[in-house]
């Protein structure tokens, strides 16, 4: 690290020093920890050697056995998944061109843009810190006018009561993130290598996803950070103003301001774990959050309750089957209720045991041309009308 040993050495002297400090320690530990796993002798070479000729042994038994085929749809997917995994793992350029530049840098060039700063607008933010904490620390510095150290809720422990919690609200959560994401990046090829196997995959998701968190912390502390402190340079006007004796209501302001962005930064960090949390990651853990699922409504009582709705789905399509059934198809002479009225006489439905036969012993022999006939005179004749065999009687 001795690129890094003066800035480690001023580390101490403000927020801006220390972020500094702390971006370049990352970037050497990132460095380091990448040769040590799969560079040229790594620990780990070797096991990325076994685990791909494991890759390759796997597809080829699959393709044994028939359960893949050797086709576009086979091959594309593995080989895309085989080129990454080689070239993100063995490549130290690629990994810090594509994944140390889009998870550290581009969340600062992203604020850069919104708020018009020229350079980094992570280090312009810890430097206006800086300034604020300066004109806290001259403005309490001199005694107060009664020669008594102050009390816990007089203004000047208000004041620095609020410069604590501003301090923690950006200042600490900033280099919390960068620290974590430090840490995740150094640990990232073994986890671009446990993407390979679908067992495993689901580790690699984990880690793409606190990636984000991580990464896109630092962007809404600046957002957030910028527009407190733009809030705060009325209060450190007042409290400049007062030369003499220290403002309450100024010093009070700074708390409560102080406190808010606590309270936001806390909102923050609640909104981005919802959003990284609902991050498929290019499907990489859909099938285990599918069984996740299953498994939490197994245990929730769930599937006993769609079990039971299935067959009570069941049982009305049965019902409505034997109602069909029963009443068969309507005949082209007396229409879609005669299966239901035949003779003037409504027919029982068929019992349920006997559904299947209702169909054949509805077209007997007694259902031909001649009882439909038959049915039709006894059905449309008046009132009045008596049959031929009536009147023989």
């Amino acid at each position: 690290m001795g690129a890094c040993d003066l800035l480690t050495r001023s580390a101490a002297q403000g927020a801006g020093p220390a972020l500094r400090a702390i971006d370049c320690v990352a970037g050497e530990m990132t460095a380091t920890t990448f040769g040590r796993l799969f560079g040229t002798g790594g620990a780990l070479a070797p096991v990325l050697t076994a685990l791909l000729t494991l890759y390759v042994a796997v597809f080829a038994f699959s393709l044994l056995t028939g359960r893949s085929a050797l086709g576009l749809s086979a091959l594309t997917p593995r080989m895309v998944t085989l080129g990454l995994v080689l070239t993100f793992a063995t490549s130290w350029v690629a990994y810090q061109e594509v994944m140390w530049n889009l998870a550290v840098l581009g969340p600062d060039w992203i604020a850069s843009r919104l708020t018009g700063t020229d350079g980094s607008a992570t280090q312009v933010f810890a430097d206006r810190i800086d300034l604020v904490f300066a004109a806290l620390a001259d403005r309490t510095a001199s005694p107060s006018a009664s020669g008594t150290a102050p009390g816990l809720f007089s203004p000047e422990s208000i004041l620095w009561l609020g410069g604590i919690l501003l301090l923690l609200g950006t200042v600490g959560v900033l280099l919390t993130a960068r620290i974590a994401l430090a840490v995740l990046m150094a640990l990232g090829p073994v986890f671009v290598v446990l993407g390979l196997f679908t067992g495993t995959r689901g580790l690699t998701a984990g880690w793409l996803r606190s990636v984000v968190l991580t990464a896109l912390t630092p962007l809404y502390v600046v957002l957030a950070g910028g527009l407190t402190l733009e809030l705060m340079v009325p209060v450190l006007r007042g409290l400049a103003a007062g030369a003499d004796k220290l403002d309450g209501r100024m010093a009070m302001a700074l708390f409560v301001l102080s406190a808010v962005h606590v309270a936001l930064m806390a909102m923050v960090l609640r909104v981005s774990g919802t959003m990284v949390a609902g991050w498929r990651v290019f499907g990489l853990a859909a099938a285990g959050r599918e069984v996740r699922a299953v498994a939490a409504a197994h245990a929730g009582g769930a599937l006993p309750a769609a079990a039971a709705e299935a067959s009570r789905d069941v049982e009305r399509s049965r019902r409505a089957a034997l109602v069909i059934a029963a009443a068969g198809p309507p005949s082209a002479a007396g229409g879609a209720h005669e299966g239901f009225m035949a003779g003037g006489r409504r027919q029982e439905p068929v019992p349920s045991e006997h559904a299947h036969r209702a169909p054949a012993s509805h077209f007997s022999r007694a259902s031909g041309i001649g009882s439909r006939f038959r049915a039709q005179n006894s059905v449309g004749r008046p009132p009045n009308a008596r049959s031929s065999r009536e009147m023989m009687r």
